[in-house]
């Protein structure tokens, strides 16, 4: 949620961040209508509450003859402040849902627009140029007997895969050497649940805009992770940390699933996108003002894993439109496809701000010793996804395909070749 301090003070920096994304900046209005409300609620419940203790010392004082006529005020005082206290929760209630239909305010910098307004900031390495017609990760990964799309149909439907030998095996070593890289950098490790109650769900901004996105057991109420920011999110929820000594940083490596609803037709072959998958997240607990900076190594680590698979890649600037409502500011890394001759993205991190950590009630102390609402931060380090970057990209005229030499030691091979 955002901060209703900054609400009140900054209004209109509140309806150009809805103009960013391409939403409703009436809906500052309407939150800031609530919070006068909510306000002029507290101060009418304690005003009540406030002359109901002031006449139960008259009660307990007064004469026999003047007790019966205060005991009837009191009587109805009583009724006036029931009442009070049913409104001034009816606008808490009104308040929280007007609240958390605000998106995150996007900084400042950052694009507007929808998907295909991103900025570019930099692009890095050659793109392959083959002498032969390249063939698509697909193809590839099922001559070299890597993946089996038609078993894992069969065995959970459309979307679903088999890795399958050298295939799992590359798969655990990108997520490896992922874990290696977060570890080296002061990260802890963690193996989180993949199902999470509605509150931490919620409280990470995943079931606003895109909740068709998450699988929902309904038996049981828990949600699916798509992707271990959530439980590393509700991992300190309603807790005070010690950020004394800087950022706090988690690494999840998790699988994730996602129900990709809306996007039938698109990138159904492959494992583009599909609905499990397997990552290595990266998630950062921080003082507001170290966020930028802490946005900043994040990339950088995501930029020395994609050098690490020695794939060309750009690096965008998110526009508004396509940020996600938890996200201020967020910059993906895209790896050059050859058969789409377009960049797909492989990684991602976003700077949350307080949003999210407002919601689940993170917060750290000051040089004061006063709790103050801490920022969260994200990034994915490896995910199933970059196998097609890397079969694509390393590809050679024989069918058989080089293994990057940061991968080598965890598969065993230094080229793959066709069965």
């Amino acid at each position: 949620m955002i901060d209703l301090k900054f609400l009140r003070e900054n209004p209109e920096a509140v309806r150009t961040s809805q103009r960013t994304r391409g939403e409703d900046p009436a809906l500052v209005d309407a939150l800031l209508a609530a919070d006068e409300s909510r306000r002029a609620a507290v101060l009418a419940g304690d005003t009540l509450r406030a002359e109901q203790k002031a006449l139960g010392k008259k009660v307990g004082k007064a004469s026999p003859d003047e007790r019966p006529a205060l005991l009837d005020g009191a009587k109805e005082l009583a009724q006036k402040v029931k009442d009070a206290e049913a409104a001034q929760h009816e606008a808490d209630t009104a308040l929280e849902t007007a609240q958390r239909a605000i998106s995150n305010i996007v900084q400042d910098g950052a694009p507007a627009g929808g998907e295909d307004d991103f900025v570019t900031l930099e692009t890095i390495g050659e793109l392959p140029a083959f002498d032969f017609e390249p063939k698509d990760h697909l193809e590839l990964g099922e001559s070299l007997g890597l993946l089996d799309m038609e078993r894992g149909a069969k065995v959970s439907g459309a979307r679903f895969y088999f890795l399958t030998g050298v295939g799992a095996l590359l798969q655990l070593g990108m997520l490896q050497l992922a874990a290696q890289k977060a570890t080296a950098n002061g990260f802890t490790m963690m193996i989180p649940p993949v199902l999470v109650r509605p509150e931490i769900m919620q409280g990470t901004g995943f079931l606003g805009q895109h909740s068709d996105e998450v699988y929902h057991l309904a038996d049981d109420d828990l949600y699916l992770v798509g992707t271990s920011e959530v439980p590393l999110a509700g991992y300190h929820s309603g807790e005070i940390l010690d950020l004394s000594e800087g950022p706090k940083r988690y690494a999840g490596w998790s699988s994730c699933f996602r129900r990709e609803a809306g996007s039938y037709g698109k990138d159904t072959r492959g494992i583009i996108r599909v609905h499990q998958f397997d990552k290595v997240e990266m998630f950062t607990y921080c003082k507001p003002e170290d966020a930028d900076a802490e946005h900043q190594r994040l990339l950088g680590w995501e930029k020395e894993m994609l050098a690490a698979i020695e794939v060309p890649y750009r690096v965008i600037d998110v526009a508004g439109g396509d940020l996600g409502s938890s996200a201020a500011r967020k910059f993906d890394c895209e790896a050059w496809v050859p058969t789409q001759q377009r960049y797909r993205e492989l990684s991602s991190t976003s700077n949350c701000t307080t949003f999210q950590a407002r919601r689940l009630g993170v917060r750290y102390r000051d040089e004061n010793g006063k709790p103050q609402t801490a920022a969260t931060l994200n990034g994915t380090l490896a995910t199933t996804r970059w196998i097609v970057a890397i079969l694509e990209n390393h590809q050679q005229a024989d069918g058989s395909v080089r293994v990057p030499q940061a991968l080598v030691p965890f598969v065993g091979a230094d080229v793959l070749t066709p069965r």
